[in-house]
């Protein structure tokens, strides 16, 4: 097997890991990104921008590792 084609592999494996992260990410969306009692001082915006962040480097991880896994053969 050429180097080429293992990389391609690795790369096609983290790109379906990290959609099954995103697809638990949205499952889970509320428990994760809901109100904590124990934050009282946490508001709405505090709560979007977490949600924002997550969202942004998910979608890059799943970009790159798409664009490794699909531009290396």
């Amino acid at each position: 097997m050429e180097t080429n084609h293992v990389i391609q592999l690795i790369f096609g494996l983290l790109f379906l890991g990290v959609l099954a992260a995103g697809v638990f990410l949205f499952a889970n969306y509320q428990r994760l990104f809901g109100p904590d009692p124990n934050m009282p001082s946490e508001n709405s915006s505090s709560r979007a921008y977490s949600r924002v962040q997550i969202l942004v480097v998910w979608l890059h991880a799943l970009a790159l590792t798409g664009a490794f896994a699909l531009l290396l053969h």
